[in-house]
């Protein structure tokens, strides 16, 4: 008699073959090829997945407080400047933070100190605002631009005046100076005249052409009103170690008591450059009063930010209506690009100087974050209170959905090539490096590096991070061990409905000397990495490792070890099931 069994159907499988790594996503659901959690791995060579170069340390410092790179790096380290590793002499800091490192041509700018370094004469170094003051005698008197004295001045009209000759008209609420024309018999009103200000060592403070404000100038009588129109905002014409020369008119030669002279700067909160001028901005109360404004200094001079005489070289101010506090400044393809949180204010540079102002209501840099605004192959990008920007001229393009629906606050960030590092603050205070790759939109969560400085210098990128300043790409300095690193996938069997098993999965990578890689699978999001095998070697090849069959709903798997590692392919057999 014939037994008849049952007919079972062979297990239907799926082979899902990755060659191309795309990085990192944290988000709930992902591709096969991208990961949810990454550490110590790079997008450098795409499309393998590699682990990053390892980093050196430069220099060690005791509190570092910014860093830049020129001919050569410099950093703040406490309340000193050091330039090419050697401390600058003549240069105190003060506690004041964050600070600020600007170039401008061969000088170096930091703010809010207000001290400059030329870096090509260190003997040329100081603060840039300058301040005089005495109680001494001061002389006042009628001259030239050059602070010449005019010659036999006349007080009264001359009955027959001869050319040349000069008359102080005093007939009209404004005095005037006139000179007698004989080729048209007129007397001609002297357009400018100006005062000497003479008092001993006022002119080794200040240099030509410099805005200074002056006050402390009184005296009762005939000349009290002109003598107060000297106090103010002047422009020094000419000057000598014990003189100044400025724009005003005196009747007669006088003496006061006393003079208070300062070139000052104006508080700001963020500074950048742009066509060889510096330019600031600044929201509160200065001087009693509540200000909202951007500034420019002089162009070339960094240290005149008050000097107004109609050229197109001029100091310049202005209001703006927005409301809020600042929260960044950059430099955008020569434009001077002013930040708040809702907002940002472009300023169109004239070769006048009559800059405009253009206000852009779109998303502007995070309060805490004016650190993350950089330059990366011609596009701006910051971190805004929502995500992280790119912004190429017209308006601000979000690119960071990959980062998940975390927000993350105090973004500092730098570049090197075509690839984007930030290092950012999570709601638990945890730290995350990440890197965006702009040429391919690559995400990576490189590590947990507090990073609050970045400076490229040639082919590196410098970062000042736990008291160190680091090469990133380990180009000089002591270099690091050997690191830890790990890979975790998405979860695999989202796209079927039914149970499956996970009987297997292919490896191809490349693995140095010493280097041992782990993997481990998780099951239905429970929490448990269970381990699957271990691969140690020093070569390229394909590592299979079986796994013995679990049913699930869903997957993951995690790959970690130490040392160099390179991943070209991952290959996974899946068995489906049933729905039940």
């Amino acid at each position: 008699e014939r037994m008849l069994f049952p007919m079972l159907d062979e297990q239907k499988q799926s082979r899902s073959y990755i060659q191309a790594f795309k990085g990192y996503n944290n988000n709930l659901r992902i591709n096969e090829d991208e990961f949810s959690d990454t550490r110590n791995m790079t997008c450098e060579f795409y499309p393998i997945l590699s682990t990053r170069r390892k980093r050196s340390v430069k220099a060690s410092l005791i509190e570092g407080k910014g860093l830049i790179a020129k001919d050569t790096l410099a950093w703040i380290d406490g309340n000193k400047l050091y330039y090419n590793g050697n401390e600058i002499e003549g240069i105190t800091l003060n506690n004041q933070e964050p600070k600020q490192l600007l170039s401008m041509g061969a000088y170096l700018c930091i703010f809010p100190d207000k001290i400059y370094l030329n870096t090509k004469d260190f003997t040329d170094c100081g603060s840039m605002e300058a301040a005089y003051e005495t109680e001494e005698n001061v002389v006042l008197t009628l001259c030239k631009q050059d602070g010449s004295a005019y010659e036999n001045v006349s007080m009264n009209e001359p009955e027959e005046p001869e050319n040349g000759d000069l008359w102080l008209d005093t007939s009209g609420e404004n005095h005037i100076l006139k000179q007698y024309s004989s080729t048209t018999a007129m007397w001609v009103q002297i357009p400018t005249v100006y005062v000497k200000i003479e008092a001993t060592g006022i002119g080794k403070r200040f240099e030509e052409g410099d805005g200074i404000k002056i006050s402390g100038l009184e005296l009762a009588g005939v000349l009290e009103k002109q003598i107060e129109a000297l106090n103010g905002s002047k422009v020094i014409q000419s000057k000598d170690d014990n003189y100044v020369v400025v724009i005003g008119i005196i009747d007669e030669r006088a003496t006061v008591k006393g003079i208070t002279a300062e070139r000052r700067l104006p508080d700001m909160d963020y500074i950048t450059e742009a066509g060889n001028r510096l330019w600031g901005c600044f929201y509160g109360v200065a001087d009693g009063k509540t200000v909202n404004e951007i500034y420019c200094c002089k162009l070339g001079d960094f240290k005149n930010w008050y000097c107004y005489q109609g050229l197109s070289t001029d100091s310049w101010a202005g209001s703006v209506g927005t409301d809020g506090e600042f929260t960044g400044a950059a430099t955008h393809l020569g434009y001077p690009i002013f930040f708040k949180e809702d907002c940002f204010h472009k300023i169109y540079v004239s070769s006048q100087g009559a800059h405009q102002v253009v206000t852009v209501n779109a998303r502007g840099i995070q309060k805490g974050s004016w650190r993350s605004a950089v330059i990366v192959n011609e596009t701006l990008f910051y971190k805004s209170r929502t995500d992280i920007c790119a912004y190429d001229g017209s308006l601000p393009t979000g690119l960071s959905n990959s980062l998940g629906g975390g927000k993350y606050f105090n973004a500092s960030a730098g570049a090197i090539g075509s690839r984007y590092y930030i290092s950012m603050e999570d709601t638990n205070g945890n730290w995350h490096l990440f890197v965006y790759d702009i040429d391919k939109g690559i995400w990576i969560h490189e590590d947990n590096l507090k990073a609050s400085y970045f400076a490229k210098k040639d082919d590196e990128l410098y970062v000042i991070a736990d008291n160190k300043i680091i090469a990133m790409l380990g180009s000089e300095g002591e270099v690091e061990e050997d690191f830890d690193w790990k890979v975790d996938t998405g979860n695999i069997g989202y796209d079927s409905p039914d149970k499956k098993y996970l009987s297997r999965f292919n490896l191809r990578m490349n693995i140095s000397q010493g280097t041992v890689v782990r993997a481990y699978i998780q099951y239905d999001s429970d929490g448990i990495w269970e381990s699957k095998g271990t691969v140690k070697g020093n070569t390229l090849g394909t590592f299979t490792l079986p796994i013995a069959p679990k049913r699930c709903d869903h997957c993951k798997i995690r790959l970690e070890g130490s040392g160099d590692f390179k991943l070209y392919s991952i290959a996974k057999i899946l068995e489906d099931g049933s729905d039940v």
